[in-house]
């Protein structure tokens, strides 16, 4: 089962913080944690945070369970860009520039190798499929198919032309 982690408006540009995700994306969690304790970039003490988070959110999920045997990894890890506050810089001539000091969305999501609650799901699923198929199947033949009205007016007119004849 997998769990979710947010963090929201990181005052570091989304450009810069990619650069750290794409590092630990489709890891093991054990491997990314040594891969951001390891990194010299400033965002990745926020990247670490957050996966240490994710973890703890996945054990409250999965109470009983233990982290080191359900072989945890970097599901999913999105950035997008959050809000972007906006200030001048004087420039020459009277003119002035506009600076954007850009901030970012983290979205993390680990899962375990090791799932077998969600088979148990499938096997379920397929088992209740065929039962609907028969139920149908059963309706038709209970029931044949009504005429439309076009359809008896129709015909009325060709019994009634043929005994004419």
């Amino acid at each position: 089962m997998e769990a979710v982690a947010k963090l929201n408006n990181n005052r570091v540009s989304p450009r810069k913080m990619r650069l750290v995700a794409d590092l630990i994306r489709g890891e093991k969690v054990n491997k990314a944690l040594n891969i951001l304790k390891l990194e010299s970039k400033h965002c990745s003490g926020d990247l670490e945070k957050l996966l240490l988070s994710a973890v703890s959110n996945w054990e409250n999920k999965n109470e009983g369970a233990r982290v080191e045997e359900a072989d945890l990894y970097v599901k999913e890890i999105r950035v997008d860009g959050g809000r972007m506050l906006k200030r001048i810089q004087p420039a020459p001539q009277g003119r002035a520039h506009r600076i954007r000091k850009r901030s970012n969305h983290v979205t993390l999501v680990i899962d375990g190798m090791n799932v077998p609650v969600v088979e148990e799901k499938k096997e379920e699923k397929k088992e209740k499929a065929p039962k609907k198929t028969e139920t149908k199947a059963e309706a038709k033949k209970k029931a044949p198919a009504k005429k439309t009205a076009t359809k008896a007016k129709a015909e009325s007119k060709k019994s009634t032309s043929k005994e004419d004849k």
